[in-house]
């Protein structure tokens, strides 16, 4: 069985209120008396229960983390920017994967709000989420991560995700190509949607008719073996592109699996662009042009501002971040 405090306190020789008084407010302490206790502590393998302190107390130094999906390499940089910052500044990090599903998000923002976290950063798999709000409305504080709100009542960090699909669409349309292939996972998420948005934008700016040029090929996850199996669809029937943007890297990397099966050559048969720029993509068979998303600071950001509104929350004000990406080009372009 665990060492208790009452065990400390009887090995130390003192009372259970001295001994909560070194683990609590150690400078009350005489520094003779506080050795004593350390000591006792370090024979017994004493623990402390903070979870019994922080309900007593009604505040926690845990945090939640949910995302769409901890597979992939752009979430478990944004989550490494975060846990940096929270461990920086005392906090323990909860981390849970909602796998692109509203139930499973449901669930995680139930559990974590009944562990009293301090509070959340999520992805969400939609912005106007009921359980979400409900959570905010009930006092716990969240910001909204690779997620644009437009609302003032909660803190977003984001990336102009249309801007990173111009910069793709002007790419690709400066290089000449005039059959684009957009493959994107489900666009009734906000970032594939935007991405398509911008790659519209562009093709248009530069005289071209966007509904002659783009062809979108929807698969259901953004998801290397899905990229693969849409490609291989597409490869196989209509008419050959010259082009394709990704919505992120896995879906590239899985199109260039693909493209290598079937014999075409990447970029002379086919051009190929991702999108987050993930460490893999520099290694692939062929290096991948991508656009850059700051995975890593994003994640930073997110956590300095929902630690501030937990931490100063009289003078924390309500900010929507917005990074802007950038073009990284490799041998695949």
């Amino acid at each position: 069985m665990p060492a208790s405090i009452k065990d400390v306190a009887e090995r130390a020789g003192v009372s259970i209120g001295t001994v909560s008084n070194v683990l609590n407010r150690p400078e009350k302490v005489a520094a003779g008396t506080r050795e004593q206790v350390l000591s006792a502590i370090a024979e017994l393998g004493f623990v402390r229960n903070s979870s019994a302190a922080q309900l007593r107390a009604g505040t926690s130094s845990s945090l939640g983390l949910i995302v769409l999906d901890m597979a992939n390499p752009f979430f478990q940089d944004v989550a490494k920017g975060v846990e940096d910052v929270a461990t920086e500044l005392g906090y323990a990090l909860m981390l849970c994967n909602s796998d692109e599903r509203g139930d499973r998000e449901n669930r995680h923002l139930q559990v974590l709000e009944e562990q009293r976290v301090r509070g959340v950063l999520i992805t969400p798999v939609s912005v106007g989420s009921d359980r979400l709000d409900a959570l905010r409305r009930r006092g716990t504080p969240t910001v909204l991560v690779d997620r644009h709100d437009p609302r003032v009542d909660c803190c977003s960090v984001a990336v102009d995700d249309v801007a990173g699909g111009e910069l793709a669409g002007a790419h690709l349309i400066g290089l000449g190509h005039r059959r684009i292939a957009y493959v994107t996972g489900p666009l009734g998420l906000r970032q594939c949607a935007d991405r398509l948005a911008g790659l519209r934008r562009s093709v248009a700016a530069a005289g071209h008719d966007p509904d002659e040029v783009i062809e979108i090929v929807e698969a259901p996850a953004l998801k290397a073996r899905i990229g693969y199996e849409a490609a291989r669809r597409r490869f196989d029937d209509g008419p050959p592109v010259d082009a394709a943007f990704c919505a992120n890297d896995l879906l590239a990397l899985g199109v260039l699996r693909a493209a290598i099966s079937t014999g075409r050559r990447v970029p002379d048969d086919i051009a190929l662009l991702g999108y987050d720029d993930i460490e893999f993509a520099a290694d692939a068979a062929v290096p991948l042009s991508s656009i850059r998303q700051p995975t890593i600071h994003i994640g930073r950001t997110a956590a300095r501002l929902l630690i501030e509104e937990c931490d100063r929350p009289a003078a924390h004000a309500h900010q929507q971040v917005m990074f802007k990406p950038d073009l990284v080009v490799r041998e695949s372009t």
